[in-house]
């Protein structure tokens, strides 16, 4: 065996060895060139992150590394050894979940290790120590298939680390995943990295890779960036204006044009309640803002200036790289904008009760036609089964509910044709080509003949698949596989649309994609209520509706959610991260503090020149010394965050628990 050299990198001591290297790496199926000579390497104990959009490589690149498949040429060794021959100390999670349904969580765990050869005494131990760091012991005995996903999740992680390995391989692991959980996914990973661990991950949600220590971006089958998440963005050489108007529509229909590559104005991107410009000079790009907007009549009533996030950053490069926005115009046969302002999904005092458990209780909302309406809640708060009741495929115990102008009986078939519902758990037939699968949801919908091959051809071309209609919709990756379901949900031209987590999976210029679609749905004049767990994505929405255990806890716009959350966000960066993050731990109600890579955010009660006194000090005691400090601004999942667990505290759980 050959000893691995060591690697300095940002975030870990100089020397740190190399735990896994990747070198002149080539995958090639058939003519197709997945993978085209990368090269990185990742140190021990660092957690190393993967982004690109799909179809960039990453998965033949992590099959490769885990042993599972052979390269065409180059390859992978992990601490010196080829990838194939060190398969025994290396996990691997797939995008996939890999547990068996229909046995329990002790018997996924005791079913793995055996596969992995681990003594039984020691399954049995390791089993138990994991489930109890994730918090899962109770559910021993519960089946897999019964789990939610962010509980699938952590016991796919519990299984993968029984073995314990040395390197952990992680493709997606959170797709699906609620921002609490994720949030405990994280936590988790930041102390396996912290005890010597090293993990290589790849994702789809930027905000996620902000708590990597180095990402790479993957772009063709080729690496573009490697970099910490901070010197990704400062690299960038732009600011992020946060811009408020009265017509945030016709406002970013003007802009857009004027945005590029190596402009004054580099990027537009449209929010539920302001639009965000990317510029390299601030200044200039706002007086160029001003001038055009005020042509048109419209006063820009704020701007924040913020540094750019990582998804900006992200979306930049790729654009620079040639990969643009896929913007077909949807060829729309009828209007719904006369129905403007009026009520289209309603709930007043919605209850549902399974026996004795109450699963939604006293729910009252209203969303407009025109109007994008996010549902929130961590997995277990009521959300699918409010949803169900809204759309009319579940009775409620108590209540009302009004949909497309319709109250009373909604299972009729003339307002089954004013809805649109895209499922994140069913949405197409595997087993059918694409093409078949447009066809039938077509007939289901009924769409007129006449405007068949006209819709079916926008979803091909909005999905990137012109000329792929043939293919098996199985063999899409997950991303894919969302765009044509968008799609086939939207062919009818509904009044009325439910996206239940329509990007899970979704790279971001994917993502782009989905929510200029969805917004120019809603300009036309369609009601659309939309649930995600990406909550940077949710900012999208014109309002949100936060809930917890069945209750509708809090609701407003973004903006107005985030300004009611009490006290300030502190960032801090130490010389000792992990063990600064578990000493203010202990201290403090968990949720109030969390790990980005090396990178602490501290949410504290009191003004920040205060906090930052008492956490200095704190931190000094213990010998950590404080390197950075700085006011952060609240992020939509620290607030939403916040409010699951102070529901928490007062009781409150949702049907997981």
């Amino acid at each position: 065996m050959t000893a691995a050299p060591p690697v300095t990198r940002a975030g870990t001591a100089a020397g740190a060895r190399v735990a896994i290297r990747v070198h002149d790496l080539v995958k090639r199926y058939g003519a197709l060139e997945a993978v085209r000579g990368i090269g990185f390497e990742v140190g021990e104990g660092e957690i190393f992150g993967v982004i690109g959009p799909d179809g960039a490589g990453k998965t033949s690149t992590f099959q490769i590394a885990a042993g599972v498949m052979e390269a065409t040429s180059g390859g992978v060794e992990v601490f010196g050894e080829p990838a194939l021959v060190s398969r025994s100390r290396t996990g691997y999670l797939t995008q996939n979940f890999s547990l068996y349904p229909d046995l329990t969580v002790d018997e996924n765990i005791r079913y793995i290790g055996d596969l992995r050869r681990v003594p039984k005494k020691e399954i049995a131990e390791r089993g138990l120590r994991y489930l109890r760091m994730f918090d899962m012991d109770r559910f021993r005995d519960r089946l897999a298939g019964k789990l939610s996903g962010g509980m699938k999740q952590k016991l796919a992680l519990a299984c993968a680390l029984v073995p314990e390995p040395r390197v952990l391989l992680l493709d997606e692991p959170t797709t699906g995943v609620d921002p609490v959980s994720r949030r405990e996914f994280w936590d988790t990973l930041a102390h396996l990295a912290a005890d010597g661990l090293t993990i290589l991950l790849a994702t789809p949600y930027l905000d996620e890779a902000e708590r990597c220590h180095r990402v790479a971006l993957m772009h063709q089958g080729e690496l573009h960036e490697i970099g910490t998440p901070v010197e990704l963005r400062e690299k960038l050489g732009a600011k992020r204006i946060e811009l408020r108007t009265t017509n945030l529509a016709l406002a970013e229909q003007i802009l857009s044009p004027m945005a590029g590559p190596g402009r004054e104005i580099i990027d537009v991107q449209r929010f539920g309640d302001r639009l965000d410009l990317l510029a390299p000079r601030p200044e200039a790009a706002l007086g160029i803002a001003e001038k055009a907007l005020g042509g048109a009549g419209l006063a820009i009533h704020d701007t924040t200036l913020d540094e750019p996030t990582l998804e900006n950053t992200f979306v930049a490069r790729l654009r620079a790289l040639g990969q643009e926005i896929h913007d077909e115009p949807f060829p729309a046969r009828r209007s719904q904008a006369d129905r403007a302002g009026q009520v289209a999904i309603g709930a007043s005092a919605l209850t549902k009760q399974f026996g004795t458990f109450t699963a939604v209780h006293n729910v009252s909302l209203e969303v407009k036609y025109g109007e994008i309406y996010g549902l929130l809640g961590a997995n277990g708060a009521g959300k699918t089964t409010t949803i169900k009741m809204l759309c009319g495929l579940l009775e409620p115990t108590g209540g009302g509910v009004r949909l497309a102008g319709r109250t009373g009986e909604l299972k009729t078939s003339e307002v089954r044709q004013r809805i649109g519902y895209m499922s994140q758990k069913f949405s197409l037939y595997n087993d059918l080509s694409i093409e078949e699968n447009l066809e039938f949801f077509a007939g289901v919908y009924g769409v007129p003949e006449g405007e068949r091959e006209e819709k079916k051809r926008w979803v091909l071309e909005f999905s990137g698949l012109a000329g792929r209609e043939k293919q098996i919709t199985g063999s899409l990756p997950q991303g894919w596989k969302q765009r044509v379901a968008f799609g086939a949900a939207i062919m009818h031209e509904p009044r009325v649309l439910f996206l239940d987590e329509p990007t899970s999976g979704v790279d971001p210029l994917a993502r782009r994609s989905f929510w200029k679609m969805i917004n120019r749905l809603a300009d036309a004049g369609t009601a659309i209520l939309v649930t995600t767990h990406y909550l940077e994505e949710a900012e999208q929405c014109n309002r949100l509706g936060m809930m917890v255990a069945g209750e509708l806890v809090a609701e407003d716009t973004p903006t107005a959610i985030k300004a009611t959350q009490e006290g300030n966000l502190l960032e801090l960066v130490t010389d000792a991260p992990q063990k600064a993050l578990d000493l203010l731990k202990s201290g403090t109600e968990r949720w109030r503090v969390s790990l980005f890579g090396d990178r602490l955010h501290v949410i504290t009660n009191d003004d920040a020149a205060t906090g930052e006194r008492i956490y200095r000090e704190k931190l000094a005691a213990a010998g950590i010394q404080v390197l950075l400090a700085k006011q952060g601004r609240f992020s939509l999942e620290d607030v939403f965050i916040g409010v699951v667990e102070k529901a928490r505290l007062q009781g409150k759980v949702g049907s997981e628990d």
